[in-house]
């Protein structure tokens, strides 16, 4: 079954995450990947997401796609028990998954079964497309990134931290941009997507 915990601030909704899997967190060891944020100059919400992690008892291994070697990368992810994805730019991200043609093994990974955990761009990345969130992120951050298409594990497009005064502006173009020509779900800081298949529903 696939299953995806897809949030806006991991370490507000991380409560939500041992009922949601089903089964002890104690031990469990997440590859931990924060390339997004590498190009951001704020970047608190990855030392955040660290100590959710810890809080509930596991272990994390960091994974930066934007240096690691291919193999070593797909060692790490398919040995580890869960994924977690940071927040960041959304276009970066995209271009260094592809880049390294990490994503083709991380769909592989998500439609076997392997729980993925994403917080922001994260979450995004999701969607099939992330040109959505041009408003939100900067696309010259990515020059080499050649298509905004997504992962497309999911049919819906995720709009993150929605309700949060630094973002609402950017949010708002979003929704007046895209509201009418695709079907987004917007999500506060306080708020997670589930997804269990093709079922999708926010607590």
């Amino acid at each position: 079954m696939k299953k995806m915990f897809l949030s806006s601030s991991f370490y507000d909704t991380s409560h939500f995450l041992k009922d949601f899997v089903g089964e002890n967190l104690e031990g469990k060891i997440v590859t931990f990947i924060p390339t997004a944020s590498a190009v951001e100059e704020v970047v608190h919400y990855v030392e955040s997401a660290k100590k959710a992690f810890e809080e509930l008892g596991m272990f994390i291994e960091i994974l930066d796609i934007s240096k690691a070697d291919k193999l070593e990368a797909e060692k790490i992810l398919r040995k580890n028990d869960f994924i977690y994805v940071s927040g960041g730019n959304t276009f970066f991200l995209l271009q260094e998954l592809k880049r390294s043609e990490i994503d083709q093994l991380m769909i592989e990974l998500v439609n076997a079964g392997k729980l993925y955990i994403g917080e922001s761009a994260g979450s995004i990345i999701m969607a099939p497309d992330i040109e959505y969130v041009k408003y939100i992120d900067e696309m010259k951050k990515a020059a080499h990134l050649e298509s905004t298409r997504g992962l497309n594990l999911i049919a819906s497009y995720p709009v993150p931290h929605y309700g949060h005064e630094f973002f609402s502006s950017m949010i708002e173009e979003v929704i007046t941009n895209y509201n009418n020509k695709l079907p987004m779900t917007l999500i506060s800081n306080a708020q997670v997507i589930l997804v269990r298949d093709d079922d999708m529903e926010v607590i």
